[in-house]
């Protein structure tokens, strides 16, 4: 379906590329978020980028992270991303600007505010009323920031993104919902392109199809799969059909699979995520992919060329030599388009499985030859149209080949040139190669040594010079003389880290913060109704347990630490899951105590956890006293396949089938004279159930539960034949409801208010040594004096060491982040042990809470290390 070509003052997109102000670009973009750094570190990390060759950052600007309650907004301090786009462009780069409304990017609730929730008619990213004014609310308040900073008048902001991966999510009218926030953007002045990726291909369903709004494409494949390279040139195809070029707005960071995609046709190439960051205070997600209920870290790195603590990894030279093929290039490769080699391209190593070659504007082709060993195996051998070639281990040469000389100078033509071209002039061609490089020009064909470090290799043939440099070196060029003379710039000297401190001499408070009361509830409310939307709530009632033997808590989330009769269970964290609680040993009236801690609301809408759905609230849930337990597997009437009337009678997913998958439905009556559960016990695939020809729900095995009110219900599950499944069994257990709550909050600001009180002469601090034991459910503040440490220009890792502990730690008047030691759920990010001081940040004010599990809750050590990573 055609496109019109998307215009404004100053950029202009269709199928040939990118043109800004009418020059021709390929543009590699690099995410970098001013809300994961101190403000003081902006500049360093811009200049950073910029330096790594790339010429444009990517920005989330996360909803919730400005609003930061219903109505009250922040855009200053570390939330001043108009000062941050200032800096942007006076750095010399170019910003994608991504408000959102939903952002992803493992943060808080995918940056929609908690508190939308609260509404039950208010349905997140859809074309609805409700959560289109909230939208707006948002918009208003940020889209003239952008309007006022778009290129070129009066700032770098080339394109905005709406939305983000529309495509996971179940969207009812995505062509009227992009349209609501294309209209919107409109409204307020943005001229640049609008865009939306999709996270999966599907480009539709990130776009909705609506004009105007230009589709970007996510990639992350398999860095060593052979097939990269024809599943993007068909993106490339699909898009150019519509008169518009192949936006890669996400993708992996390896710079081998970075030059694949350029060769398969992509004007802009934006890794996620190269310059890393830190998750501070109470905003990390949680639900990150694979096994539910993943824990983001405080660390927010996934290997990009930058670490968290603005340390340059190895990719960050390989960030320097792609860019120097770029800009060697320039316009010959940034208005092309991407096909198949001209010349045969065979390999005795691990390579494509259909290589992509950029065909060049004025002749020749650019040819990704990728080398899918690992680094380490010995360089492999291509033959490019007969002629043999080295390839290192690891590595994918850009060559060159049938590409006329004339631009730099030379009447000739460039046959074959295996190694990166880094830099050309007018009879100067330098190329970067750990390996030797061969060179067909005209009939002459040239071998260069493999150069060393410090050692540049030259050869002239016809007239041309041609200088081959060691990786180490073309990082470092600066200019190369008409003879072959190389200049370099100075290398960086290698950091010096200091050893690492153990500090075992802390002072601890007396006593914490004082909660906040928050009412009697017949019910327990969500922590978002009593106005937290970070921190924690405490939720206390008393109990009779006079012949109970469990408890099932139902919908909890998202950290809960469950007290029954003075007993601490291990901390929940199943995220909405029903969970079955042994109290056997209480017996009698007891107090029953929930701490529940919003460590992060989900960022993706995982349908397997109730609590893991975009927009799930957090809290206690439901609890309810478990008074009898019945065994209902049996008598249950199959409808399906052969089975006839009379229905024949099994046990639940007993009915035997030669049609192995296809559905079989089990129904029976079920009686309770009070509110129930019913259980199925052994799902392997999720199935069907409906109560009383209702509306189906699907159940899974991470929380194969169904609530059942009061009553005689007709149950029916359906589920596909599975004869080596292992069979289902099901209990209903009867339940009554745990009444008459009284709750008390403490939200993050109560909670860094109170941390940032240090005052070390306050005489009812007192001095202790680690280790310091704890009880579980015992929490102590501890006051970390710093002044003693030689400074760090990257600040300080603080590492607790320790077993059934959470650490949350503050400096410098703010939240830093959560340790969490022992028995827990799984984490991703950075180093989930560490928090992370910044460089210039006084204090270190730690909560340490211990916690149920294997061993005694005990902080044992804290390690502060200086990172050079």
């Amino acid at each position: 379906m055609s496109r019109p070509t998307a215009l404004s003052s100053g950029v202009e997109l269709d199928a040939r590329g990118i043109r800004i102000e009418g020059t021709e670009r390929v543009v590699l973009c690099a995410s970098l978020f001013y809300f994961r750094l101190p403000r003081e570190q902006w500049r360093a990390r811009l200049e950073q980028v910029r330096d790594s060759g790339y010429t444009c950052v990517d920005v989330y600007l996360p909803w919730n992270f400005h609003e930061l309650a219903p109505g009250r907004w922040s855009f200053e301090g570390r939330r001043d991303v108009a000062a941050f786009l200032d800096l942007a462009q006076e750095t010399g780069l170019y910003v994608i600007a991504r408000p959102g409304p939903y952002i992803c990017s493992e943060w808080d609730g995918g940056a929609l505010p908690a508190w939308l929730g609260l509404d039950p008619d208010l349905r997140v990213r859809q074309h609805e009323s409700r959560f289109l004014a909230q939208v707006t609310a948002w918009f208003d308040q940020v889209l003239p920031l952008l309007a006022e900073r778009q290129y070129p008048a009066n700032g770098p902001v080339i394109m905005v993104q709406l939305e983000n991966e529309l495509d996971f999510f179940d969207c009812e009218d995505r062509a009227g919902y992009l349209t609501a926030l294309r209209d919107q953007a409109l409204s307020h002045g943005i001229t640049v392109p609008l865009i939306a990726c999709s996270g999966q291909g599907d480009i539709e369903g990130a776009t909705g199809d609506v004009p105007g709004v230009i589709p970007a494409c996510n990639f992350y494949p398999d860095d060593d799969s052979p097939d990269i390279e024809p599943e993007v040139r068909r993106y490339a195809q699909v898009l150019a059909d519509r008169d518009l070029p192949l936006l890669i707005t996400e993708t992996n960071r390896r710079h081998r699979t970075l030059r694949r995609l350029l060769a398969s046709g992509a004007s802009l190439i934006a890794p996620y995520l190269q310059s890393s960051g830190w998750n501070f205070g109470y905003t990390p997600s949680t639900g990150n992919w694979g096994d539910p209920g993943n824990f983001m870290s405080h660390g927010y790195d996934f290997g990009g060329y930058v670490s968290s603590t603005g340390a340059e990894r190895p990719e960050y030279a390989q960030a320097q030599l792609l860019a120097r093929v770029i800009d060697a290039l320039g316009s010959r490769l940034a208005l092309t388009g991407s096909s198949v080699p001209r010349v045969p391209v065979t390999a005795d190593f691990p390579t494509s499985s259909s290589p992509s070659a950029r065909d060049l504007d004025g002749g020749g082709q650019l040819i990704a030859v990728p080398h899918l060993g690992t680094a380490g195996a010995a360089p492999g051998t291509a033959v490019v149209n007969g002629v043999p070639v080295a390839v290192a281990p690891d590595s994918c040469p850009l060559m060159l080949t049938d590409v006329p000389l004339r631009p730099w100078g030379h009447d000739g033509t460039l046959t074959l040139a295996s190694a990166d071209l880094v830099a050309a002039s007018e009879g100067v061609l330098t190329f970067s190669s750990e390996v030797p490089v061969t060179v067909v020009l005209g009939g002459n064909r040239v071998e260069i040594p493999a150069p060393a470090v410090g050692a540049p290799e030259r050869v002239t043939v016809e007239g041309l010079t041609l200088v081959a440099l060691a990786p180490g070196d073309a990082v470092r060029l600066r200019a190369t003389e008409r003879d072959g003379t190389v200049r370099l710039d100075d290398a960086a000297p290698l950091p010096n880290a200091a050893p690492a401190v153990e500090v075992r001499d802390v002072r601890r408070r007396p006593a914490g913060p004082r909660e906040e009361p928050a009412g009697a509830h017949e019910l327990p409310p969500a922590l978002e109704a009593l106005g937290v939307y970070r921190g924690r709530g405490a939720y206390r009632t008393t109990l009779d347990l006079t012949g109970v033997d469990e408890l099932l808590l139902v919908g909890a989330a998202d950290i809960v630490d469950l007290s029954v009769g003075g007993r601490v269970h291990p901390t929940i964290a199943g995220f909405g899951a029903a969970q079955r609680i042994d109290v056997r040993e209480a017996g009698g009236r007891v107090g029953v105590e929930a701490v529940v801690e919003i460590w992060g609301h989900a960022n993706f809408d995982d349908t397997r956890l109730p609590a893991l759905r975009l927009g799930a609230l957090r809290g206690l849930g439901s609890l309810w006293t478990v008074r009898d337990v019945t065994d209902v597997s049996a008598l249950w009437a199959v409808h399906g396949h052969w089975a006839g009337l009379p229905a024949p009678v099994r046990g639940l997913g007993g009915w035997s089938s030669t049609r192995v998958g296809i559905p079989v439905t089990y129904r029976r009556e079920i009686r309770s004279a009070t509110a129930s559960a019913l259980h199925l016990r052994g799902v392997v695939e999720p199935v069907r159930v409906s109560v009383d020809d209702g509306e189906p729900r699907t159940v899974h095995r991470e929380d194969p539960w169904v609530l059942l009110p009061a009553g005689t219900h007709r149950v029916s599950v359906t589920l596909p034949h599975h004869p080596s499944g292992g069979g289902l069994r099901a209990e209903l257990l009867g339940l009554e409801p745990v009444t008459d709550w009284t709750c008390a909050v403490q939200n993050d600001d109560v909670l860094t208010r109170f941390a940032a009180e240090a005052d070390p002469a306050d005489p009812e601090r007192y001095d202790i040594r680690l280790p310091l034991a704890l009880e579980p459910g015992e929490e102590a503040w501890l006051d970390v004096d710093l002044s003693h440490l030689p400074p760090s220009d990257k600040g300080f890792a603080v590492r607790p060491a320790g077993t059934q502990i959470r650490v949350t730690g503050w400096a410098a008047g703010e939240c830093l982040g959560r340790v969490w030691a022992g028995d827990r759920p799984a984490f991703s990010g950075g180093d989930s042990n560490i928090l992370w001081i910044p460089p210039g940040w006084s204090g270190l004010t730690l909560l340490v809470r211990g916690t149920a599990g294997p061993g005694n809750p005990e902080l044992r050590t804290l390690r502060l290390e200086y990172p050079d990573d």
